[in-house]
């Protein structure tokens, strides 16, 4: 029979539910049962495709085009394993769902109401996920807060299917004890009301995870064991740590999976954690030396605030090269518009080992990415180019070297003469009726990659081929917008090698700069940072890395 672990965030968002959720997983996968990850988001879009960045950070992209919420991409860096759209369930997809039954006369002329109809199809959605993961635990994320209204049908659905559908459930309820610098405790009350919260919508957690800058005491532990109705040894520690990637072990440390186990009346079994443990110290030891890299983009500002969010899977991939490489990857974060203001591009990149030009959309700070690019090639230090910066590679390239000083994107000039960087046909007709959501170039597709290339060097050495006798690698895609190929026979004239094309569309995927020319120059069409992993970085990354280290030794 199929169990079922709800997690729940309480105080404040941000406190690292996924990673709980994830860990949770991981834990349990080691000790040989099959996890079925899923998130339940929230709003009402019905995927994380068209929001803004700044908003919700940045959308995870999956194999089968899913744009889905980040927490999907810690569920897939600890478990090793892909998710899927089944995995991922926001009330957007829910609602339109009932509607559409509606509609369709499916209810046979009931009213239909939030409850049961709205969290049927929630538990069925849960179920179904189950299901096609063939798992034998489903551990589902709840996303926001205990207490938002958004929520509210979530936390009914999993009240319901332990109370009266008789479902073996159990609720961690991830919590935040904060510790005022004046006072130097830890301070329970914020929990403890979260906890009360969860009461009143007839939900008692069996977990408490108590998340802060300190590990609580017993004193503390037999507080919120008293005052929220669950076992001293419930009471779960998990202070911050130095990467999230301890959390399992931390986990581990307090059995805290053999108590899950046990509530569930699933057997516990030994779980060999000898591998993650391994990978651990090679993430502390890393820590000893620090290479500074600029990324040059455009969604960082909340507020008077710096997001990370907004590049998440970007600064994990570093992270994991990074520490593969036995060094720690330092950001620095340069918005592109200093540079069209006029800051100096060479006093904002000076220091750096290397120059990254992540995701994009619009014309808001182009120029000053393609500053930072020209920057870049023309003093030799390591680029790589995601998507947008793969597109502004070429447009950079076309102005400064082939002499076409017009060259653009027709996403930020549409009437350019020298449209490089252009819309294919398909994608045209869907701006046209404005079918924006889910219509993008999404997933994974393959491409072929040219013999002898920097490309070609990476993935042969780092074992990233899915082929390696047809050279071809499937990677994820998310972009409107295509080379166009119309400049290719030109481009290469002068040197920018087209090393990586796609298998079916003959698109171009890869550009690079041959290394007698650039130590690494690269840019591509997909994105490499939605397929690292922190046992199996990407090979581009892990050659960046190995360039900007390389780079260090010439410029020191």
């Amino acid at each position: 029979m199929l169990k079922y672990i709800f997690v729940s965030g309480g105080v404040l968002s941000g406190l690292g539910k996924g990673v709980t959720a994830a860990s949770i997983g991981f834990l349990l996968e080691k000790r040989g049962y099959k996890v079925s990850s899923v998130k339940c988001e929230n709003y009402l879009n019905m995927d994380s495709g068209l929001i803004n960045p700044i908003e919700h950070g940045d959308p995870y992209l999956c194999d089968d085009g899913t744009e889905a919420d980040m927490d999907m991409g810690t569920y897939e860096k600890f478990l090793g394993k892909n998710v899927h759209r089944h995995n991922f369930i926001t009330m957007g997809q829910v609602y339109s769902a009932v509607i559409n039954r509606e509609r369709n006369f499916e209810y046979k002329g009931e009213d239909v109401e939030a409850i049961p109809h709205i969290t049927d199809e929630i538990l069925l959605r849960i179920s179904e996920a189950a299901k096609k993961d063939n798992a034998d635990v489903v551990v589902v994320e709840l996303g926001g807060t205990a207490g938002e209204y958004q929520n509210m049908l979530y936390y009914e659905a999993s009240r319901i299917l332990k109370t009266v559908k008789k479902a073996t459930v159990a609720h961690v309820h991830v919590s935040y004890l904060p510790t005022p610098s004046h006072l130097g405790e830890p301070k329970t009350k914020p929990t403890q009301l979260s906890v009360k919260f969860l009461l009143s919508m007839g939900i008692q957690p069996d977990f408490i995870v108590c998340r802060g800058e300190k590990t609580i005491d017993a004193r503390r532990r037999e507080r919120l064991a008293m005052f929220c109705n669950v076992s001293p040894e419930n009471v779960i520690n998990n202070p911050d740590e130095d990467t999230p990637y301890a959390v399992p072990v931390t986990f581990e440390d307090q059995k805290f999976p053999h108590q899950i186990l046990e509530l569930l009346g699933l057997e516990d079994k030994s779980a060999d954690l000898t591998e993650w443990k391994a990978f651990l110290s090679r993430v502390r030891t890393s820590k000893k030396k620090t290479i500074e890299v600029a990324i040059v983009g455009k969604y960082f500002a909340t507020g008077d605030y710096q997001l990370r969010d907004s590049y998440a899977a970007l600064m994990d991939a570093l992270d994991h090269a990074g520490w593969a490489n036995g060094v720690q990857i330092k950001t620095k974060w340069i918005n592109a518009e200093r540079i069209e203001k006029g800051e100096a591009t060479e006093k904002l990149l000076d220091g750096v080992m290397g120059v990254i030009v992540p995701i994009g959309w619009g014309a808001r700070g182009v120029e000053g990415m393609l500053k930072a690019i020209q920057f870049a090639r023309e003093h030799k230090i390591p680029y790589l180019g995601l998507c947008y910066g793969m597109q502004l590679a070429v447009v950079e390239y076309a102005r400064n070297v082939l002499g076409l000083k017009d060259a653009n994107s027709v996403e930020c000039n549409e009437t350019t003469p020298n449209p490089i960087i252009y819309m294919n046909k398909l994608q045209e007709e869907n701006k046209l009726r404005r079918a924006y959501g889910g219509t993008m170039r999404l997933g994974r597709w393959e491409c072929k990659v040219k013999e002898g290339s920097i490309a070609d060097n990476s993935y042969i050495k780092y074992s990233g081929y899915d082929d390696i006798n047809k050279r071809v690698v499937g990677e994820r895609h998310r972009h409107r917008y295509e080379f166009n190929d119309a400049y290719a026979k030109a481009i290469e004239d002068k040197g920018l090698i087209i090393s990586g094309r796609s298998l079916i569309e003959n698109l171009t995927e890869i550009v690079e700069l041959p290394k007698e020319i650039h130590p690494f120059f690269l840019g591509t069409q997909y994105h490499p940072e939605y397929r690292s992993l922190p046992l199996k970085p990407h090979p581009l990354f892990l050659a960046y890395i190995r360039a900007c280290l390389d780079y260090e030794k010439l410029v020191q």
